[in-house]
């Protein structure tokens, strides 16, 4: 006879097992649309401008009241917003991260985090699964306009980690001279080290119309006349010698160890000797299920690259010795998501 799923539940249990995590699984599509929204609409600025109830955000946002109340109603529920009879306040956490006028403001995430070309693609992960990667050729192709819309919407994101890298970089280099920046992105990364020891020359590569990006921030941060730009594919363009540091952050995931070795090659052969190389990554631990953040992120990596990863120290530590680096080091960040890497050059 058949069993089902409840027979195999110890009888003291049963009457505890519920199917609400398995709704909200399936219902949480909801909620990302729902902050989306009232990221798109700034309702959270208006809240922290004073306008807490649904008539005055609707006067606020020129919407309705009656949609007002019920998505104030729902973030409520989602611990975004706190209601005390009709009025509506901001959390600790909304008002740092989506007040617009706070100096932490993280809403232009949402623009990149819900792209329409990166959403959809999890609607196939039962086929990334059979196919063991992307069924999508079209996201690393270096044309695409999801890098710069990255790079223009992440930002915010990222002061922090690139904060904390600086940090551990110049603990393990205190006075470095030329530093590499690989896939730059943004640009933070490179950056905030020039902007932390003086006469500092950063080399950026990246595609082009991403690079426009980082030299915007370059310049916003006074330091253009020492940010070069190098375009070009990171495994193709030739980075030249002589660098003290080389920073790889957030790349490494999107490709297989090979790849990853041979990148990480090319950055031995650009250093000098006893350089640095400064990684970046989402690193679970060897359970693979710990932390939740980048245990979870090997998931996107299935969706949206053909043999990306969330990486274990141990197997990075492996591409890292294949390449011919030395005093390779896991680094704990003061962040729930990243984890840093350094090694030496020979």
């Amino acid at each position: 006879m058949a069993t089902t799923p409840l027979h195999r539940v110890p009888s003291a249990q049963q009457e505890s097992v519920t199917p609400v995590r398995i709704f909200n699984a399936l219902n949480a599509y909801k909620q990302t649309q729902a902050l989306k929204a009232a990221i798109q609409l700034d309702l959270f600025t208006a809240i922290g401008e004073g306008n807490d109830t649904a008539e005055k955000l609707a006067l606020r946002l020129q919407a309705s009241a009656r949609g007002c109340r019920i998505l104030c109603d729902y973030l409520t529920v989602d611990h975004f917003l706190n209601k005390s009879g009709d009025r509506y306040s901001l959390t600790p956490e909304s008002a740092m991260f989506l007040d617009r006028n706070s100096p932490a403001y993280l809403g232009s995430t949402a623009h990149f985090l819900t792209h329409p070309t990166i959403t959809p693609r999890f609607d196939a992960i039962a086929e990334c699964v059979k196919n063991g990667g992307s069924v999508n050729s079209d996201h690393l192709e270096p044309d695409s306009p999801v890098w710069s819309e990255f790079a223009r919407s992440m930002a915010p994101m990222i002061r922090m980690p690139a904060m904390a890298v600086a940090d551990v970089v110049l603990s393990q280099h205190p006075n470095p001279r030329r530093v590499l920046d690989i896939a730059a992105g943004h640009g933070l990364f490179g950056i905030t080290l020039a902007q932390r020891v003086p006469k500092l020359e950063v080399v950026a590569v990246d595609w082009p119309s991403v690079l426009q990006v980082a030299t915007e921030n370059a310049d916003g941060a006074g330091i253009r006349d020492r940010y070069r730009t190098l375009p070009g594919s990171a495994f193709e363009v030739a980075f030249g010698n002589s660098y003290d540091v080389v920073l790889i952050t957030n790349l490494m995931h999107h490709f297989d160890a090979q790849s990853n070795e041979n990148l990480l090659q090319k950055a031995h052969n650009a250093l000098v000797p006893g350089g640095l190389v400064a990684v970046l990554e989402f690193v679970p631990n060897e359970d693979r299920v710990s932390p939740p953040e980048p245990a979870q992120f090997a998931l996107t990596m299935l969706t949206v690259t053909p043999g990306g990863d969330a990486y274990t120290f141990p197997e990075l530590k492996q591409m890292f010795q294949n390449a011919g680096l030395q005093h390779i080091t896991l680094h704990e960040l003061p962040l729930p998501m990243f984890r840093m890497v350094t090694a030496r050059s020979a």
